[in-house]
C-alpha cells in the first residue's frame, strides 16, 4: 500500500514509518520544511503549516492510504490568546481539509490519531470505552472530538474509509512531557511523594500504538471504528515509578505521603490540574479493537520501558 504519513518527524511517526516500511508499505512523508529528511520514507513532500488552507493535491496523488499523525498538541501553559481557535485551526479544520482532499484523490482509507482526551480530559473513576459519552473540556480534547465528527460526516458522504484511534499517554524512545520529567526525576534520585497513590492509569508503548495504526490501515473491519488502545493492565503512578526505576537501574525513592496532603498542597499552589495528571485515574477498555480486529499489543510494558530507558541513557550521556 502507498501511504501518506503526516507529522512524519514527530514522536509517534518515528516508530510508525519504519514499521510500515517493514510491513511492505511505501511511505510518502509529509514535512513542514524542505530541508528535513525522513529515514526509510520512500519520499518526502513539503506541505507547510496544516490548517484550513493547506493544499494537499500533490501530496495525495497516487496514495492508497493516509495516516494522519500531525496535530497541535496539548500544552500546560498555552500562550495563544484564543487556544480553542488555534487547536481548531490545525486539529479540526486541518483534518477536515485533508480528508476532503483524500476522498477527492481516490484514497481508500484514512487512519486518524485522535486521543483519549476526545472522551475525557480529567481523571475518571469508571472505565472509558467506545460507549462512553464524549465530554472533553480542554481546547485540545474539543478539537479532537470535532475532527472525529467531521471525519464521520465526510466518510458517510464520500465513501472514504476512516479508522480513529484514541490512545492514552504514549511513552517510548523520544518521549517528552511529563513522562520524560518523571524519568529525569527518578534518574536524579529525587524523592517523590507518590508512594501512597493507588490510582490506575492506562498507558501505551509507542511500538504497540504503531502496530495498532498499521492494523487499522489494512484490516477490512477497521473502517468506521473508533478504537481505544493501551498496553494491558493499568498501573498506579507509584508502580510506574518503580518500573521506570528498575528499567534505569536506579532506586525508586517514593515517599508515602497521603493523597489528601498532596491534594491540599496542589490547591495551595494552584496546581490541581498537574496533580490530576499524576495522581488521578484514567482507565480505558480496549475491547472494541480486540473484538473487531483481534488486535493485542505485541510488546509487554517492561519491554517498552526498557527500550525507553536505553534511549534515555543514550541521550543523557
Amino acid at each position: 500500500m502507498r501511504v501518506l504519513v503526516t507529522g512524519a518527524t514527530g514522536f509517534v511517526a518515528r516508530t510508525v514509518i519504519p514499521l510500515l516500511v517493514a510491513r511492505g508499505h511505501s511511505v510518502r512523508a509529509v514535512v513542514r520544511r524542505p530541508d528535513v529528511a525522513v529515514p526509510q520514507a520512500a519520499e518526502t513532500v513539503t506541505i507547510g503549516d496544516i490548517g484550513p488552507a493547506t493544499a494537499w493535491g500533490n501530496a495525495l496523488q497516487g496514495m492508497d492510504g493516509v495516516v494522519h499523525l500531525a496535530a497541535r498538541v496539548h500544552v500546560m501553559r498555552d500562550r495563544e490568546s484564543d487556544p480553542l481557535a488555534a487547536f481548531r485551526r490545525v486539529n479540526t479544520a486541518g483534518t477536515r481539509v485533508l480528508a476532503e482532499a483524500a476522498a477527492a484523490a481516490g484514497v481508500k482509507r484514512m487512519v486518524y490519531l485522535s486521543s483519549v482526551k476526545a472522551l475525557a480530559d480529567e481523571s475518571r473513576p469508571d472505565e472509558l470505552s467506545e460507549e462512553t459519552e464524549p465530554d472533553p473540556h480542554s481546547p485540545y480534547g474539543i478539537s479532537k472530538l470535532e475532527a472525529e465528527r467531521a471525519l464521520a460526516e465526510i466518510s458517510t458522504r464520500t465513501g472514504l474509509e476512516v479508522a480513529v484511534i484514541r490512545p492514552p499517554l504514549v511513552y517510548g524512545p523520544g518521549v517528552g512531557g511529563n513522562f520524560l520529567r518523571l524519568m529525569q526525576a527518578v534518574d536524579r534520585g529525587i524523592p517523590l511523594p507518590l508512594g501512597s497513590l493507588e490510582n490506575r492509569r492506562s498507558l501505551i508503548f509507542v511500538g504497540n500504538l504503531a502496530d495498532a495504526i498499521q492494523e487499522c490501515l489494512t484490516h477490512p473491519q477497521a473502517a468506521g471504528g473508533r478504537f481505544l488502545v493501551h498496553d494491558g493492565r493499568p498501573m498506579s503512578t507509584a508502580e510506574l515509578v518503580r518500573a521506570i526505576a528498575e528499567a534505569l537501574d536506579k532506586p525508586a525513592r517514593l515517599l508515602p505521603v497521603p493523597p489528601s496532603l498532596l491534594a491540599l498542597a496542589a490547591r495551595l499552589a494552584r496546581r490541581e490540574a498537574m496533580l490530576d495528571r499524576i495522581a488521578g485515574s484514567l482507565v480505558i477498555d480496549d475491547g472494541a479493537i480486540r473484538r473487531a480486529l483481534n488486535w493485542r499489543p505485541p510488546c509487554y510494558p517492561a519491554y517498552g520501558l526498557r527500550l525507553t530507558a536505553e534511549w534515555f541513557k543514550a541521550v543523557r550521556g
